[in-house]
């Protein structure tokens, strides 16, 4: 079985006032159908880096990232549309449309693509507890309820992987436990795969695997 997200030696530095920094120094990375995979390490040692990499948002120094056996190149034409099908991006800060109400928020992506999913959106809001907020302003939610519906977002359009980015980073320690839960179970419910970027290793202790970016590499 193909993973439905890999990286062979992945590379990347960025220039400093003390010159080259190199924040990944050859990544490997397999993730399988079904698999949640925690990626811890303390702030700077390129976690958030790596998960941009791995949806084709940057381009690496050296290396390579698969969907599904695939090479991902950023500069491909036609990326942004096999990234809609196949990658869902959960952020720190949900980046809702404050003019748009949570259900227009939910079905966003798939007006980018042209695709109707007002009913899987109306059917995830529900699984989240906001199926009766589906008309409510951005401004009447709570932390907690944006960034659910920013999970709702991420899965309107039923990705292979979902890619997460301290996506509890904001939130209280229920309010995490919340958000976490709700994304691995609708996750491993739907066959997809969640890669979750995060300091807090106790929230994701029931994972399938962690991994720790220390200096650059996997260990």
């Amino acid at each position: 079985m193909l993973p439905v997200l890999e990286t062979r030696d992945l590379r990347k530095g960025f220039a400093s006032a003390r010159g080259r920094l190199e924040v990944l120094r050859g990544v490997d990375l397999a993730v399988a159908p079904g698999e949640v995979v925690a990626v811890l390490g303390p702030s700077g040692s390129g976690k958030s880096t790596l998960l941009h990499l791995c949806a084709g948002l940057e381009q690496g120094d050296g290396g390579s990232v698969h969907w599904d056996g695939a090479a991902v190149e950023p500069a491909a034409p036609g990326l942004a549309a096999r990234r809609a099908g196949h990658v869902g991006l959960v952020f720190q800060h949900h980046y809702l449309l404050a003019e748009l109400d949570v259900l227009e928020n939910v079905t966003l992506p798939g007006r980018i693509v042209g695709r109707s999913v007002e009913a899987e959106a109306r059917e995830l809001l529900a699984a989240m507890g906001l199926g009766s907020r589906e008309r409510d302003a951005f401004r009447a939610l709570s932390g907690g309820e944006r960034q659910r519906v920013a999970v709702a977002r991420a899965l309107v359009l039923g990705p292979r992987v979902v890619l997460a980015d301290e996506p509890t980073g904001s939130l209280d320690r229920a309010g995490a436990k919340a958000v976490y839960r709700l994304l691995r179970d609708t996750v491993r419910a739907r066959g997809s795969a969640l890669v979750i970027v995060t300091h807090d290793e106790s929230l994701v202790a029931d994972s399938d695997r962690r991994v720790r970016l220390e200096e650059g590499v996997l260990v």
